[in-house]
């Protein structure tokens, strides 16, 4: 038996979208197929609607879960923390507890050089990826250390490597890596384990991304030794599920980076 199976996980940005060909084009619905997999009961949250009652028709019809799908947007300008604790406490109403925390949402004006970039471009990149982090960590504390639970957060090569045309983007994705660092030092005591995956999988926006900036794709995206970009699901779901096992504990505070068949990484 799954040690996921009835067990509650929120992921941010969780709404399906689709590939041109008609695979899965996002993570975060790939993630949530993975855990879906394994028994475990979803929140999803996203900015729009109609993706994530889509996610919650197919997950419900195939994998006989829960999904309990929240409207939420974290940006400049609104109460953000109201938006990330009624997400929290809708969790908790509908489900008991929280296990797991998956703060993959993230927006961005990729492929805008840093001296044309605006303040709006990246408060964009900062509120949607960093401070949605943040404040769902904080606002998940609680749970997470009553079930002794799992953070994984995403961070991006972009701010490993200094891609071009990404500057908020990598800002965010790097604070994101400062943040989960100082979370695992502060939380291991109450047996949460934090983590940071860095992903390279084909999806939905990398797709349009290549189709409207060809020459910053080019750039900044490069085909994998294997030969193969990462599946959304088989890639990366699968090895954020697995971040969640008790096996796994003694790897709180790593950053994981995974490219098309490269498994797990640090």
């Amino acid at each position: 038996m799954s040690h996921l199976k009835g067990k509650t996980v929120i992921i941010t940005g969780g709404g399906r979208a689709v590939l041109k060909d008609g695979r899965c084009g996002s993570i975060g619905y790939a993630i949530a197929t993975a855990f879906a997999k394994e028994g475990a009961n979803l929140v999803l949250t996203g900015r729009n609607m109609q993706k994530l009652l889509d996610a919650k028709e197919a997950l419900e019809r195939l994998y006989g879960v829960q999904v309990l799908p929240v409207q939420a947007d974290v940006s400049a300008g609104e109460d953000n923390e109201k938006t990330v604790q009624r997400v929290v406490e809708q969790a908790v109403d509908t489900f008991g507890d929280i296990h797991v925390l998956v703060n993959n949402a993230q927006a961005s004006a990729s492929g805008v050089q840093l001296a044309d970039h605006t303040v709006e471009q990246f408060d964009l990149a900062v509120y949607s990826g960093l401070y949605a982090t943040f404040l769902y960590m904080k606002a998940c504390y609680p749970h997470l250390k009553k079930t002794q639970g799992s953070v994984i957060n995403f961070a991006s090569g972009a701010g490993l490597f200094g891609n071009f045309g990404q500057s908020a983007y990598a800002a965010a994705k790097e604070g994101i890596r400062g943040l989960s660092r100082v979370a695992a030092t502060e939380w291991g005591r109450d047996g949460i384990n934090v983590n940071v995956v860095c992903p390279l999988a084909w999806t939905a926006q990398l797709e349009s991304w290549a189709d409207a900036k060809p020459e910053a794709f080019k750039a900044n995206v490069h085909m994998p030794p294997m030969g193969r970009f990462g599946d959304p699901e088989e890639d990366i779901g699968r090895a954020v599920v697995a971040l969640t096992s008790p096996d796994f504990k003694y790897m709180s505070g790593e950053t994981i980076t995974l490219e098309g068949g490269m498994g797990l990484r640090p």
